[in-house]
């Protein structure tokens, strides 16, 4: 089907099957799928696995030669098997419990964690498997945060379907609104008016800054460095009051829509993105000496490296020495660090370095959003007309984790028939479970906090 291109991304609809992969610019390949059967990619693609057990769950196709089918999001308490198959049928059976690989061995024992974590954190209901306090293997099992976006975006029009991907995930509510606009455009053929282009610019890199930072304060704390953790959280905080100044709202949900924005920057918007930029900055070399003698510790611990045969992008892959950045084509490039070592100390360096391209990013955004900007543009033109007519297409949007992608399919009346959201978790948990497995029980909650994950994101 896709030969031995990596890939990034697998879903379906009712009849079809599709794949995103790497050849090494994204290209979409589709295959029918007539008889609700497709040929497994595992045996090309090991890390397709959680993609196709996905499909089932969601679409009701089968993955032919697979030699794992348990179900992945479906736990047996959906109204329906298969909801987005245009056939569903109820469930009848009473729910299983959940199926997890077995670990062997004289001494090996289970240790469940969640769904429901005994601090803030997803809902990921994990089983690793131990020898004394070493972890021989991990799992994880999503589906706890279903929320059927994907079903609730048919039949809606771009504009008004826009407000689920906006709550897919909260750490990327701009990224995935960005994703999902552009997949509108690029299949109505709709121009972003060039000043609403800009803010989308300047929105998603203050993203990506308070994200960053709260990654390097969620890493800090469970690795016990709390003044780190600490500034850390402050500086975020900092960030998004200033984006509620700028854009109405903290996490600016709602605020990218197909064709355009929904606002322009508030008149004290700009000042404050700019002390608060200003805020990191004078912090910055203090970070930096804090996150050096924590990275000390965490030199060797959690490596991970993405699945054989797939792309998962982001900072873990990066840290794993693999170059890809959805952002290498926008109009301002960053400037991507890639280290090798792929060890929590690599993906903590990685945090920080992007935090402050995405703030040199953000100031280049706000150049051109400035007042002086404004008058030369036409103010009013946020936003273009979206019609309604038929079309297909497909964005990625490098968000703070990793790239998102969205995938849509219109119909005559410009209404979604099909859609697809991809979170960068689809690529992490794996290297996750990796990361977990030879690693010291205690050490776990250092090694998640280093490859975050957003259970909300796949559970769709």
């Amino acid at each position: 089907m896709i030969g031995a291109a990596p890939l990034f991304s697998l879903w379906a609809e009712p009849l079809a099957v599709h794949a995103l992969v790497l050849d090494p610019a994204p290209r979409m390949i589709s295959l029918p799928a007539p008889e609700r059967r497709f040929p497994t990619l595992t045996r090309t693609h090991p890390g397709a696995v959680m993609f196709e057990r996905m499909i089932h769950d969601l679409w009701g196709l089968e993955a032919l030669g697979a030699e794992d089918g348990r179900p992945l999001l479906d736990h047996g308490r959906w109204p329906v098997l298969n909801p987005l198959s245009g056939r569903p049928v109820r469930h009848a059976a009473p729910p299983p419990q959940p199926e997890f690989l077995t670990a062997w061995g004289e001494g090996v024992r289970q240790f469940p964690i969640g769904p429901v974590p005994p601090d803030i954190e997803e809902p990921l209901h994990w089983r690793l498997h131990l020898l004394g306090e070493a972890v021989l293997r991990a799992e994880a099992q999503p589906g706890f945060a279903h929320k059927g976006t994907l079903g609730l975006m048919l039949g809606k029009s771009a504009r008004a379907a826009a407000r689920f991907p906006a709550r897919l995930a909260g750490d990327a509510t701009v990224a995935h609104s960005l994703a999902f606009a552009r997949a509108a455009e690029a299949a109505l053929g709709v121009t972003v008016p060039p000043r609403a282009a800009a803010l989308r610019r300047a929105m998603l890199e203050a993203e990506r800054a308070a994200v960053l930072l709260l990654g390097v304060s969620r890493l800090a704390e469970a690795a016990g460095a709390p003044q780190l953790c600490a500034r850390a959280a402050l500086l975020r905080e900092a960030m998004l009051r200033a984006c509620f100044g700028a854009f109405g709202h903290r996490l600016m949900m709602d605020r990218v829509l197909p064709g355009g924005v929904a606002q322009d920057i508030a008149p004290e918007g700009l000042p404050m993105l700019l002390g608060a930029m200003a805020a990191i900055g004078r912090d910055w070399p203090w970070l930096l000496r804090a996150a050096k003698a924590l990275a000390a510790r965490l030199a060797g611990m959690g490596i991970a490296r993405p699945e054989p045969g797939v792309v998962a992008g982001g900072i873990p892959a990066r840290a794993a020495g693999l170059a890809w950045d959805a952002r290498a084509d926008d109009e301002l490039p960053p400037r991507a660090a890639v280290l090798d070592s792929a060890d929590a100390a690599a993906r903590l360096w990685l945090m920080l370095a992007e935090c402050d391209d995405a703030l040199r990013l953000l100031r280049l955004a706000l150049d051109d959003v400035s007042p002086g900007m404004a008058s030369a543009q036409a103010s009013s033109a946020l936003s273009a007309p979206v019609p309604g007519v038929a079309g297909t297409g497909f964005a990625l949007v490098e968000a703070a984790r990793g790239p998102v992608l969205c995938w849509l399919r219109l119909d005559e009346a410009g209404l979604i028939a099909q859609a697809w959201l991809h979170d960068p978790s689809w690529g992490h948990l794996p290297m996750l479970e990796t990361a977990l497995a030879g690693a010291e029980l205690h050490d776990a909650p250092v090694i998640r906090a280093s490859i975050p994950i957003s259970a909300s994101g796949m559970d769709l």
